[in-house]
């Protein structure tokens, strides 16, 4: 579904990616895990054409998609839920969804309503008035109505009262089970744990650890010196 070989992308002259490689099959969820600054947002924008890797290649359903802009890549069949939500406040919450709407079967707006409830109750509200938790759920259901085939999700926890971040990750399992392939950007140690099929650990640009989450669990080590945990 998805792979990236030896890239490396560049702010300016900063060298923020140095030479990452990582691959997903369909189906698969991967988490990506490591501190502030460690090169995780990077890395989501390299992979969708928001910053274009300088060195490398990014490969999508087997098409070389280095260079593409953005919307080739949505056009193909990924999506992004973008740190920060970035939801459209002018907009009510139906047509925050509805303005994303691509043709497919899987993902309806009456699909996306069903997995959020509360959308449903907001959905004349303009998007502006939700709370943090209500716009987190509308940017995860914005991505869903281009029925994606990969789904990128760049720390959808973050910032989210406890309660909120479970129904977070009951939505993101919910979307494994039905055989969505995703990668995760995450801070939430144990969410990432408890839905990731493998776990790759980014420290200043490069992947420093690579593992089934149980493997990375048991590793003192790395999550002491790579996640302060």
């Amino acid at each position: 579904m998805l792979e990236l070989a030896d890239v490396h992308t560049y702010y300016g002259e900063s060298h923020v990616l140095q030479g990452v490689s990582l691959a997903l099959r369909r189906g698969e969820l991967v988490a990506i895990l490591g501190r502030n600054g460690a090169g995780k947002t990077t890395l989501v924008r390299s992979i969708i054409g928001f910053t274009p890797p300088r060195r490398g290649a990014v490969r999508f359903k087997d098409i070389d998609i280095t260079r593409w802009p953005p919307y080739r890549a949505v056009e193909r069949g990924m999506a992004i839920v973008p740190q920060g939500r970035r939801v459209f406040p002018s907009l009510s919450v139906i047509e925050n969804l509805t303005v994303a709407r691509r043709d497919g079967s899987r993902f309806t707006l009456a699909r996306v309503l069903e997995l959020f409830p509360r959308l449903a109750e907001r959905g004349k509200n303009r998007a502006g008035r939700l709370s943090g938790g209500e716009q987190q759920m509308l940017a995860i259901g914005r991505a869903l109505m281009s029925n994606p085939d990969l789904l990128l999700m760049d720390e959808p926890t973050e910032g989210l009262a406890p309660l909120i971040v479970r129904e977070v990750g009951r939505i993101v399992a919910e979307l494994k089970r039905e055989g969505l392939s995703i990668l995760l950007v995450e801070q939430n140690l144990p969410l990432a744990l408890s839905v990731a099929d493998t776990v790759h650990v980014l420290s200043r640009g490069q992947i420093v650890h690579s593992g089934a989450p149980a493997a990375l669990m048991a590793n003192e080590d790395v999550k002491a010196r790579y996640l302060g945990v």
